[in-house]
């Protein structure tokens, strides 16, 4: 069985998503469920976890509404104001709804390169453990260093590094970035998605073979039992259609043994994210 455990789903408007440059004019439609199950069918995807596109309590409310309709959507990834005085009050808006698995914040997207170290946001992530939601880190390259400083302040929190923290793959740049992700897994606590890669290289004329150290570093430092497959489409179809990462991500795990690919399809995102046995769900 094979999760994606990374995607989105959006009604576009230009006000919501000024994060989608003059580069992205084909993301800047609707991609909704009907699109989702499209590309799902062709390549084999039994299960999906949706991930906040916005940051707006209305959009994890919107997304956990489709999760409660379509039974293939096994968890959601919302936003809430972590920094906000009233982050308590707040989560307990969402908390018993057991379709929502994680929160996160865009930090890459923050002025603040330490933003995660900034004393409200820390408090407001130190309530998600109590109430059994993971945190993604989604960062660039450059946050790594404060990012190991801030999950060692949670040691009991959950956390999934979103896209492998971003590598500069395009650059060819692997040693720095592999030194740090490699001390980062080090912590028991923290899964990583393998996830975004095509969109790091040059979206026109990335390969397999330039991808795979990335992977393979990932792989030895964080190991079959805490990697997860993830698309981030739609942004992925910048540089890639749904089935080509299909394919790539599946030539890179081909090699493994069953029960270490099983954990990478499927068993670490059911771990991570508390999907339960999804195995024997006729999800569509």
């Amino acid at each position: 069985m094979l999760i994606d455990a990374h995607h989105h789903l959006w009604r576009y408007n230009d006000g919501d998503y000024l994060w989608m440059s003059e580069a992205m004019t084909s993301l800047q439609r609707d991609f909704l469920i009907p699109d989702l199950e499209e590309v799902m069918r062709m390549s084999g995807v039994e299960g999906t976890v949706a991930v906040q596109a916005r940051q707006t309590m209305h959009e994890t409310e919107w997304l956990l509404e489709l999760a409660a309709c379509h039974p293939f959507l096994l968890g959601v990834v919302g936003w809430v104001p972590l920094a906000d005085p009233n982050v308590a009050h707040n989560l307990d808006r969402f908390v018993r709804n057991t379709k929502l698995k994680a929160v996160r914040h865009v930090l890459h997207d923050e002025p603040d390169d330490f933003y995660m170290l900034r004393d409200d946001f820390s408090h407001g992530v130190s309530l998600l453990a109590d109430v059994n939601l993971a945190y993604d880190i989604l960062i660039f390259e450059r946050h790594l260093s404060q990012s190991i400083e801030f999950v060692d302040r949670h040691p009991r929190q959950i956390f999934v590094v979103d896209h492998m923290a971003k590598p500069m793959i395009k650059a060819g740049a692997l040693w720095q970035w592999g030194e740090k992700v490699t001390e980062l897994a080090k912590r028991e606590n923290v899964y990583c998605k393998v996830s975004g890669m095509a969109t790091e290289a040059d979206w026109s004329h990335w390969t397999s073979e330039q991808l795979r150290p990335y992977f393979d570093t990932v792989l030895s430092a964080f190991g079959p039992k805490r990697i997860m497959f993830g698309s981030d489409w739609p942004v992925l179809t910048l540089a890639s259609s749904y089935s080509e990462w299909v394919d790539c991500f599946q030539s890179f795990i081909k090699e493994l043994s069953q029960d270490e690919q099983e954990e990478i399809c499927c068993g670490t995102a059911c771990r991570a994210y508390r999907l339960g046995d999804v195995s024997q769900r006729g999800n569509r």
